[in-house]
């Protein structure tokens, strides 16, 4: 399994038991969506690997209690602290309307209300306070922050969004 094929999860963050159970933060709103998995993958040294699921169940709302087969010690739980878990996209709940996850819409035409076809989504910025939309106009790098405010419609039949940016950020960078 490829990370591309899959989605953070989310990180290992300290150990629960010295019978090798952990406590890993999840990445999610939903973390119920996540409490009765089979199996998981983790990475370790840039390697995708499979870890199958003993027990697991919710602690402290956001935080999930996991115990993988054949990790039964503090030695073996030790080994996975402070790694990245993931699973198959396909795992992801299906999101309606103009809810969408940041690699789906990676491609993405977007059309601004008023200057028309503004650029590809070739990535999305979330390192930053608000993320943003890095765009692609024939090699000039346009940044939009995803704000619901400007976001008026997700296609995802004709794979267009459609926004209303702020008066004069599109003129920033064509200009």
């Amino acid at each position: 399994m490829k990370k591309e094929d899959c989605f953070y999860l989310g990180k290992i963050v300290k150990k629960y038991s010295f019978k090798g159970e952990l406590l890993a933060k999840l990445d999610t709103d939903e973390p119920e969506l996540y409490d009765h998995l089979d199996s998981i993958f983790i990475d370790l040294k840039g390697n995708l690997v499979p870890f199958f699921i003993e027990s697991s169940q919710l602690h402290k709302s956001d935080l999930l209690r996991l115990k993988f087969e054949d990790v039964d010690t503090e030695a073996d739980a030790d080994a996975l602290l402070k790694t990245e878990l993931y699973l198959p996209l396909e795992f992801l709940p299906k999101l309606e309307g103009d809810k969408f996850y940041f690699h789906e819409v990676i491609g993405f035409t977007v059309k601004d209300k008023k200057h028309g076809v503004v650029g590809v989504i070739k990535s999305i910025n979330d390192s930053t306070a608000q993320a943003l939309f890095i765009i692609d106009k024939d090699g000039v790098e346009i940044l939009i922050p995803m704000n619901d405010e400007f976001i008026d419609k997700v296609d995802r039949k004709t794979k267009t969004v459609h926004i209303k940016a702020p008066d004069g950020l599109i003129e920033l960078y064509t200009q």
